[in-house]
């Protein structure tokens, strides 16, 4: 089976890089794997590519590439959704190559990873070919205006797969899809190349884009609190963004710019969870949470928010890490002071993770979008019946609604002359 993955740009650094890497270097086992990349602004990707995935490249956007000097290069995109944020750096160009491309796939499944490179698939892709989209993004995260685009689009699709099964249940409740397929298969996240924590250096560690949304404002505040009491222990965060200043003005205010530090960006980022003996999640929202399964899989108990929608379907709370309200800069510290103060306690945490980490190794993932495969293929025929069933159960709704209308307004006219 020829297995096609349609990604925005695997030449970056990202969580859905990752993701989409892992199962392709899975599905390689027993498949023929590519990864289609929209875009590319440097030589070689960034992760390093199981060399038994072909990389297609369709646009070189680096300035003295041939395709810079296209004049579809520069003109805006006409086919990508112009609610999905990465609609300004997609063009004209990129909407003819992936067109061309699909119309010309051969692959027996094609999986894309973001809103508008689905919306890509569903309008170009073969109808020969299963055609998935992969939602790592929550349902509530999107506008509603690209929700309404996405669903118009998505029920061409052949199935939708979210990270969790709370967000699979929000789509199959808010964006109903006769015929499409909607469930939960999570991210694969293979075992590190590293040695598990011992969890006795006194370090806390936190990774993610320095955005709002990861509320590294209210950890930074928590780990204020734990300080004074704990001077020997530091809190380390991982990661670029937009709020590095605002940190970092927040950290010397607080008098801990010797104890927390912002570590910058980091693509191994299993290598400086194994140093920690705690991780911590601040995140008002976590579509799945690949950097609690990456802390876990270091052997390394995480305190998370219990944040919508993926930290409670991955974290025991007080068997293999901790889960706190939201937004709750007491209850996070309590939770880092608890696991501080019990080493053996947070040891055993540790490998009570390390052991329910598994449950994300990259082959059982694999196998589970190989009975969805097969799964679709089985139900093609069923499945085209209940779109069929559907548009014609929409189509007399629409007739009666029209008679009934029309023999209302007919009605008091009727009445009116039977008065007369």
């Amino acid at each position: 089976m020829k297995i096609a993955f349609l990604l925005h740009n695997a030449y970056g650094i990202g969580g859905t890089i990752r993701t989409t890497m892992n199962l392709a270097t899975a599905l390689a086992d027993r498949h023929e794997v590519e990864i289609v990349s929209m875009m590319r602004h440097r030589e070689t990707p960034r992760f390093t590519l199981d060399p038994r995935v072909r990389l297609v490249p369709l646009v070189d956007t680096r300035p003295d590439s041939t395709d810079a000097k296209d004049p579809r290069f520069g003109a805006p995109t006409q086919d990508f959704p112009s609610a999905e944020k990465r609609n300004q750096q997609y063009s004209r160009l990129i909407d003819v190559r992936v067109a061309e491309y699909l119309r010309g796939c051969d692959a027996d499944v094609i999986i894309g990873t973001r809103p508008g490179v689905n919306v890509y698939l569903a309008r170009f892709g073969p109808r020969r070919a299963l055609r998935i989209a992969q939602e790592h993004l929550r349902y509530d995260a999107h506008s509603k205006k690209l929700r309404a685009e996405l669903a118009a689009h998505y029920r061409a699709l052949d199935a939708i797969v979210t990270t969790t099964e709370a967000d699979a249940a929000v789509y199959r409740a808010k964006m109903p899809l006769p015929g499409v397929r909607t469930l939960a298969i999570p991210n694969s996240v293979p075992a590190p190349d590293v040695e598990p924590s011992e969890g006795i250096a006194p370090v806390i560690a936190a990774a993610g884009r320095l955005v709002r949304g990861k509320r590294f404002d209210l950890l930074i505040d928590a780990f204020s609190e734990i300080a004074p009491k704990h001077p020997d222990w530091v809190l380390r965060i991982y990661g670029g963004g937009a709020e590095k200043e605002r940190l970092q003005e927040r950290i010397d205010r607080l008098g801990l710019s010797g104890s927390a530090q912002l570590m910058g960006s980091c693509s191994a980022i299993e290598e400086e969870f194994a140093k920690a003996s705690v991780v911590a999640v601040a995140s008002d929202a976590e579509s799945f949470g690949m950097t609690i399964v990456e802390a876990m899989r270091c052997g390394v108990p995480v305190v998370s928010t219990d944040c919508p929608l993926g930290p409670r379907e991955i974290i025991q709370d007080g068997v293999t890490g901790r889960l706190v309200p939201t937004g709750d800069k007491q209850a996070l510290a309590g939770a880092l002071q608890d696991l501080i103060d019990d080493e053996p306690g947070r040891r055993a945490m540790g490998a009570a993770a390390l052991e329910s980490a598994r449950t994300y190794d990259p082959a059982p993932i694999a196998e589970r979008y190989e009975r969805l495969f097969e799964e679709l293929m089985s139900s093609r025929s069923a499945r085209s019946w209940e779109r069929v069933r559907f548009r014609l159960r929409a189509r007399v709704r629409r007739l009666v609604r029209r008679w009934t209308a029309a023999f209302r307004r007919r009605t008091p006219a009727a009445g009116g002359k039977a008065n007369a």
